[in-house]
């Protein structure tokens, strides 16, 4: 089927009380492993892209890729770029059919913040493609994105309102407590629950979460036991994320978790198997162990059926 833009996705969602995962990819085996999630338990999906995974593999095989394998599973799909920056980068998805884009301009002014995503969704919207913007920053480090603990700062609900009606933004993404990366929390893990229900008593399009990995125990554990180094990781826990839901949160993004379950997959069967030297028996590992954690998100955000 074709793409969708998130429009299609997260506005039901947002009326219905759900979220619709947005899982990064860079290669065909993770994204297999999403699409075959989503398949199994009838759930949209958004495919999402950064600046440095369409780097590694490249604008026609990531578009190519994501296309094909929503034609062969009728998944309810987007093709989105995540956290865009570069202005160039965000033309060549235009061009290249992504059918969702964010600009992220956290790091800018206010104002300017406003004035670079109009920008983007006068570019964006005559070609049916929608756009996700964000205020306000979070914690970590995500691909090119690095924002320290100081200079973090949570969204103010008025600045929102504001935000979305100047800019002409179809979704924004909060900052509420959440963090990229695998090393969220330095104490309890707490998200700000209230701020998130005032804003969206002033904000009607989709709301975003952001650095949403749960960092799983289990997937955690399975790593370490096979070499890998990951000392104080910490991450979302999925009751807050269903806390959240509720209020407006219709995509929750996630990459950390992916990666985790990739690592832990494969340093497994390369020390259980060392006979195996067959790289689709050792991605197939892999692809089996995300699509897993796929699924398990699927279910906590509540699409399930909902394709």
């Amino acid at each position: 089927m074709p793409l969708l833009d998130n429009n299609q996705l997260m506005v039901p969602a947002r009326l219905g009380g759900y979220a619709v995962g947005a899982f990064n990819t860079s290669n065909l085996e993770i994204t297999a492993a999403i699409f075959e999630a989503a398949a199994e338990l009838n759930s949209p999906v958004i495919i999402a892209t950064s600046q440095s995974a369409i780097k590694y593999a490249g604008y026609r095989n990531l578009h190519d890729i994501v296309r094909n394998f929503s034609d062969e599973t009728g998944v309810p799909a987007s093709l989105h770029l995540d956290h865009g920056t570069d202005l160039d980068v965000i033309r060549g998805c235009i061009e290249n059919g992504w059918t969702s884009l964010m600009i992220d301009g956290s790091h800018l002014p206010f104002r300017e913040n406003i004035k670079k995503t109009l920008a983007v969704v006068e570019l964006a919207h005559p070609m049916g493609i929608s756009v996700e913007a964000e205020l306000g920053r979070l914690m970590g480090v995500e691909d090119e994105i690095a924002v320290d603990e100081r200079d973090a700062a949570m969204t103010d609900p008025d600045q929102a309102a504001e935000f979305v009606e100047l800019s002409g933004c179809d979704s924004l993404a909060v900052a509420i407590g959440t963090s990229h990366g695998a090393y969220k929390f330095k104490g309890d893990a707490k998200l700000a629950i209230g701020r998130l229900e005032k804003i969206a008593e002033l904000v009607s399009v989709p709301l975003v979460l952001h650095g949403a990995s749960a960092v799983p125990p289990n997937v955690l554990e399975l790593a370490r036991k096979y070499g890998a180094e990951l000392p104080g990781a910490k991450g979302v826990p999925p009751e807050s994320i269903r806390e959240a839901i509720p209020f407006g949160i219709a995509k929750v993004n996630i990459d950390t978790d992916l990666r985790l379950a990739f690592t832990g997959c494969t340093r497994q069967i390369l020390a259980d198997s060392p006979e195996v030297f067959d790289p689709r028996k050792i991605l197939g590992a892999a692809r089996e162990g995300m699509k897993e954690l796929v699924k398990s998100k699927i279910e906590l955000f509540g699409s399930a059926g909902k394709a």
